[in-house]
């Protein structure tokens, strides 16, 4: 058994989202956001560099003595399994496991939106989920792939870097494919999925003009597109977009947003009241005519607006969803209001009040 499994094991052991292995220091888990070490002494460079070579393929291993950062997914002896990202820096190697449930979650037991359910009836457009990393975009587009694989007899191709929750065929096929492993890049991903006979493209990450450019075509094309951006609102998501690729495409693309776009969902992760784990808090924009007016007429800091009114069509600002989980007495209200925008509407139900602002009484 690979000596990194021993740390691996203990940290799911005890409910972490991610374990941290780095020179210098004892072994850290992530638990419910906050990072904590273990009882270990500190990790030596040699040593970590041999249990982390352990669970490298050769090539994996070249690549790594070249200096470049290897991301990959790992299947410990017992079962779990992590996505992983190995890397150097200035005191030596470091490693950050992410643990991958064995069970794909479901939306209801994420308790997301009701509308991101229904989202999934349509059969063509595209449906991005945003979020900076570590908030659980992957386990959220998990859900909805779980969603469409119970229901409806689809041929979903998944592109993923690294592949993270493994779905068996239900009602739909479903074909994973890795950046790396299947496919140069996720751009030629997309190409060839659209020769393959789909009905759903998940594209792992939209991080490049030609990643962007292929998956709009496949939007365009009968096909129903899901897509993460690292952006952290509906409006940035839109202006990433239209500032990715260049200027005499830009028309263009707001049409397809104004038109195929169906909905941007953003997410960040808040401890629950009992403080035992996080769950995702969405903001959720879905087009409609008159955001697709404000896109096309370069007004998109107007978004807010419309999903401050937009209950009716499953619309909801961050600080709404929020402050709803606060008041239901079920999201920790200091946490909560870290997150907040604005920040006043939190203020009188903090605990801690060692994170309000501090009240300067030099002044007047």
């Amino acid at each position: 058994m690979p000596r990194i499994d021993a740390f691996l094991k203990l940290g799911t052991a005890q409910g972490c989202s991610d374990i941290h292995l780095a020179v210098g220091v004892p072994p850290m888990l992530r638990m419910s956001g906050d990072l904590m070490p273990i009882r270990f002494r500190d990790l030596g460079d040699s040593e970590l560099e041999a249990y982390v070579t352990e669970i490298l393929t050769k090539t994996q291993v070249g690549l790594f003595k070249q200096g470049h950062d290897i991301d990959f997914s790992y299947v410990a002896e017992d079962g779990g399994r992590f996505r992983v990202n190995v890397f150097r820096k200035e005191t030596g190697v470091g490693a950050v496991f992410r643990a991958i449930p064995s069970h794909v979650p479901s939306l209801e037991s994420l308790n997301l939106p009701p509308i991101i359910g229904k989202l999934l009836d349509f059969h063509q457009g595209m449906i991005l989920v945003t979020g900076s990393t570590g908030t659980g975009k992957s386990t959220t587009l998990a859900a909805m792939i779980n969603e469409l694989n119970t229901t409806r007899r689809l041929n979903i191709i998944s592109l993923e870097d690294p592949i993270e929750f493994v779905h068996r065929s239900k009602e739909a096929q479903i074909i994973q494919r890795e950046y790396g492993t299947h496919v140069p890049s996720f751009a030629e991903g997309v190409r060839a999925a659209m020769r393959e006979d789909p009905d759903v493209i998940l594209v792992g990450e939209m991080r490049d003009a030609e990643t962007i450019r292929m998956a709009m075509t496949a939007a365009e094309t009968g096909h129903l597109v899901l897509g993460t951006l690292h952006t952290t609102s509906a409006t940035k998501t839109i202006d990433r977009i239209i500032d990715a690729l260049p200027i005499e495409e830009r028309e263009q693309t707001k049409s397809f947003l104004a038109q195929s776009l169906l909905a941007v969902v953003t997410q960040v992760l808040v401890k629950r009241n009992d403080s035992r784990a996080r769950r995702a808090i969405c903001e959720v924009m879905v087009m409609n005519k008159a955001i697709g007016k404000l896109i096309q007429t370069d007004q998109t800091h107007q978004i807010p607006a419309q999903l401050q009114t937009g209950k009716d069509a499953g619309m909801q600002m961050l600080d709404q969803a929020l402050l709803a989980g606060v008041q239901a007495k079920e999201l920790d209200p200091d946490d909560a209001y870290v997150y907040a925008l604005d920040r006043k509407l939190f203020q009188r139900f903090v605990t801690d009040t060692s994170i309000l602002p501090k009240l300067d009484i030099t002044s007047g």
